[in-house]
């Protein structure tokens, strides 16, 4: 059944990758030629500059790269963000070299991608993604500002996901889990939704999150630490660890860091090996890892009333069908973790405009504060609450915005998902809804631009 009336060719069109790179270089290490094979996939260019990240893992191909492009131009659409879709890869495991060999490897990637204009502010646009972080994106700008003399004003913006001493925004690390966060909230107040068994908080709720780097602990951390949530299993590649009581998110994180795996964590219960914790009874399941982690061999195991897809396609189609055919609720991917694009947006408009965030109104709105807490006193003749006190004087840091906006952002988006779930319930659930309002804005672009 189809919920799109497309013009003819339309939706091949939109389906199709409009373009992908390979790129073979060498690079001069350890006393002998290495050769290594990236890819940049430009998927839609209705709206422009593209936009996407950029992996180091040992299992990309080009066929990966292609669908993540596609997924990047319908999350750019569906949260209302001027980028077409786009995504890289670099065939490589980064654990295998230094990170002296990781940064020559890195410049000459950039080389590569700068030689066919498949990076810039005002074209491609890459990001971090697994295997990469600010580093690498520090590394990627300093090698196109060397080879783009010319262009050094407006450099900065040609990658996201930068360190703040390089361009970066304050909340980028940490923008997808927050939008996770953002994305269960606002699912959680729409009444038109179910909730947990009609509650409309996570307070008590028990959670499991399916791995732990940079969005599920950002995800764990939010959800336990400001909502009351329990999390009380985190899986990872080489098991889990349980803690009926819930467990602390930032020392679990600190004992990652310090021993490489969640393993062994003091007063958890290690399960080495086992990939059945995404199994176990809770209320809600966060699968933050990688794609495919929830499939038809394992779906109808799982317990948790609402799955909420931090990683990109981590239920497969088969598991998909076999989970909704039991009642449970499922927030699609490509709404839940689209925060990191939305801060990302942010950064670039930062780095166009060499304005930060709040500079031109932060005092103003201190002053202004000032006047209606002493205005308050004056009228009430009492002190204006001294734990509050700070918190409202405050004139808003770039964090603060940040939060804010990317607040807006996702909650503004699942009103536009729910308003066309209500409007037509025969699309059935929320990824469909997703999917429908994210195309037709597509389809109204391409045919805005008489293509």
């Amino acid at each position: 059944m189809s919920f799109l009336d497309l013009q003819d060719g339309l939706a091949e069109r939109i389906i199709q990758c409009n373009s992908t790179y390979t790129v073979r270089f060498g690079v001069r290490l350890r006393g002998r030629m290495y050769s290594f094979i990236g890819w940049r996939s430009v998927h839609s260019e209705h709206c422009e500059p593209v936009k996407g990240g950029i992996r180091y893992a040992a299992n990309s191909d080009a066929e990966e790269v292609e669908a993540l492009a596609a997924l990047m131009t319908l999350k750019c659409s569906l949260v209302d963000v001027p980028f077409g879709g786009s995504k890289g890869a670099l065939k490589i495991d980064p654990r295998e070299w230094s990170p002296q060999e990781l940064e020559r490897i890195t410049r000459r990637f950039t080389q590569e991608l700068n030689k066919r204009g498949l990076i810039g502010p005002g074209v491609n646009v890459p990001a971090p993604d697994i295997g990469t972080g600010e580093r690498e994106m520090a590394w990627m700008v300093d090698e196109f500002r060397r080879a783009n003399p010319t262009d050094v004003v407006n450099a900065r913006a040609c990658v996201t996901g930068k360190p703040l001493s390089k361009g970066g925004i304050a909340g980028r690390t940490e923008a997808t889990g927050r939008g996770v966060q953002f994305a269960i909230q606002s699912y959680l107040r729409d009444l038109r939704t179910p909730g947990l068994n009609g509650r409309r908080d996570l307070t008590g709720a028990t959670l499991i999150v399916q791995g732990f780097g940079n969005v599920g602990y950002h995800a764990a951390k939010f959800l336990s630490e400001e909502d009351g949530a329990k999390v009380y299993v985190v899986a990872e590649r080489d098991g889990y660890i349980a803690d009926l009581e819930g467990l602390p998110i930032e020392e679990l994180k600190q004992h990652q860091l310090k021993t490489g795996s969640i393993l062994g964590f003091p007063g958890a219960t290690s399960f080495a090996g086992d990939m059945t914790g995404i199994e176990r009874d809770c209320d809600v399941l966060v699968p933050a890892a990688m794609e495919n982690a929830i499939h038809a061999e394992n779906a109808s195991k799982i317990t948790a009333q609402l799955i909420v897809e931090a990683a990109n396609g981590p239920v497969t189609f088969e598991a998909d069908k076999i989970l909704r055919s039991r009642g449970v609720t499922i927030l699609p991917d490509l709404y839940v973790n689209a925060g990191g694009v939305v801060v990302s947006y942010f950064e670039w408009v930062k780095n166009l405009t060499h304005i930060p965030f709040g500079l031109m109104e932060r005092r103003r709105r201190e002053r202004r504060n000032h006047t209606i807490a002493a205005a308050l006193e004056q009228m009430t003749g009492k002190e204006f609450p001294a734990d509050i006190r700070d918190e409202f004087l405050e004139g808003g840091a770039e964090i603060d915005l940040v939060r804010s906006g990317l607040e807006d952002v996702m909650r503004s988006t699942w009103s536009r998902i729910g308003d066309l779930l209500e409007r037509q319930p025969e699309l059935g659930d929320y990824r469909t809804a997703a999917y429908v309002a994210s195309i037709r804005q597509i389809a109204e672009a391409y045919e805005a631009i008489g293509i």
